[in-house]
């Protein structure tokens, strides 16, 4: 059922996303009264499932969802339409228009994926607002997973800044190390402020998704397991533990690194319910849990901010330059060798994993925001057969006042069908090795 629901997520947002980007092109040909023969939602090599005729234009959807496209009569792309190329242009063809038409029917695609993705994150911080856990909040400090212990950091430590740049939020300390070559991470230490090195190799492990650091946090039961040794003891909801026979756990994550050496044994488990301070024997089975969940908002103050309509909108261009920004310094991170990043490019397994396996329109919507801006900055690439190709020929002939031949943009077209097959065989083979792990 999860992996039916990602699914979903997927195939509605990449509908969305082609749609739109599509728009921008047929908009802009129709515009400058272009013919647009086709315009279709994924791709329909030998048959497509629905298709309708209006006017001049087809439209349909095709079976096999890769992407989109719209067919501009008199231009060659994918579709490599020979026979119309041999033919004297015509008035209504994309050939036919001059150069500053050209970029802004090839821009199109680009341009309203950036406006969607502003009008999708205003909307988001309108309807939910925007709520966080500031980093000067996490109070009990930090909990570090094997890649922070080995740089130095220690369970306990309270992040202060990072290259000595206070974050607002937690959820940025990964993706800051990661986008901005961070060198030395400042923390506090009984009282003292420390100064942690990151080594270059740190990198590699957080691009394939190894956990660095949480936010510690003491141990109130929040809800029980339909079997759970702790309730049959007489643990409670709110109870909060603080020992394991003689040792003292006040931390969730001290309590579960030592309750694995009671497996099939009886601890007596101390807690405070109120104003008392308590024990009870507990028998714990082979699993080495107690069968309770942790408690997480009576222990993290988060911050919300709430936007009125008019907040709304510079909100959502600040967010969406924001993201696109860090999209951009990815880019670097893939092109360094060092850093290992082409190891973690993935395909659409990848994009269907990042959805919540349970249906979540805020989760959606800011997802979907991502993934246009992406799709955005993806297509303006300078890549022969992407919108980005057809600009720079077009912005060559401006400069040079010469027009490429259509025998060169028809090689170009191919030439840039094979990098962009190459890049796909490369993601989407990524995925499948990871499967496989």
């Amino acid at each position: 059922m999860e992996i039916t629901i990602r699914i979903a997520q997927l195939l509605l947002s990449l509908s969305i996303l082609v749609i739109i980007h599509e728009m921008g092109h047929f908009f802009f040909a129709k515009l400058f009264k272009t013919r647009v023969e086709k315009f279709y939602l994924f791709f329909d090599p030998w048959f497509s499932l629905f298709k309708i005729k209006k006017g001049e234009t087809e439209y349909g959807i095709g079976w096999l969802p890769l992407g989109g496209y719209v067919k501009i009569a008199g231009m060659i792309d994918e579709s490599m339409d020979r026979e119309q190329m041999k033919q004297p242009p015509k008035p209504d063809e994309f050939r036919s228009k001059t150069s500053g038409q050209r970029l802004l029917i090839m821009i199109g695609g680009v341009l309203f994926n950036l406006v969607l993705a502003v009008l999708i994150y205003a909307s988001v911080l309108k309807v939910w607002g925007e709520e966080y856990l500031p980093v000067e909040n996490m109070k009990y400090g930090i909990v570090c997973d094997s890649a922070a212990l080995e740089i130095g950091l220690q369970n306990g430590d309270k992040l202060v800044s990072i290259d000595n740049h206070k974050l607002e939020k937690y959820t940025s300390v990964t993706a800051y190390i990661l986008l901005n070559e961070a060198q030395t991470i400042q923390v506090e230490r009984q009282g003292e402020i420390v100064e942690v090195t990151i080594p270059k190799e740190l990198v590699p492990r957080l691009i394939k998704g190894e956990t660095f650091i949480n936010p510690r946090f003491p141990f109130y039961i929040a809800d029980f397991a339909k079997e759970s040794a702790g309730r049959e003891a007489g643990l409670e909801v709110g109870d909060r533990l603080i020992g394991l026979d003689t040792v003292q756990t006040p931390y969730f994550d001290q309590f579960k690194a030592n309750i694995k050496n009671y497996k099939n044994k009886n601890v007596l488990i101390t807690f405070v319910r109120g104003n008392d301070t308590l024990s009870r024997q507990v028998a714990i089975p082979e699993s080495g849990l107690i069968g309770a969940a942790p408690e997480f908002g009576k222990v993290f103050e988060l911050r919300k901010i709430e936007y009125g309509f008019f907040e709304a909108i510079p909100a959502g261009i600040k967010k969406s330059i924001k993201v696109g920004q860090d999209y951009l310094k990815q880019f670097k991170l893939l092109f360094n060798p060092e850093t290992k990043a082409y190891e973690s490019v993935g395909g659409f397994i990848s994009i269907g994993k990042i959805f919540p396996s349970v249906w979540d329109w805020e989760s959606f919507w800011n997802l979907t925001g991502f993934l246009s801006i992406m799709l955005a900055i993806l297509n303006i690439l300078p890549i022969p057969a992407l919108d980005g190709g057809h600009v720079m020929f077009v912005l060559y002939e401006i400069i040079t006042r010469r027009k490429p031949s259509e025998k060169f943009l028809e090689y170009a077209q191919m030439v840039g069908f094979f990098i962009l097959l190459a890049l796909l065989i490369l993601a989407n083979g990524n995925d499948i090795i990871k499967l496989f792990k």
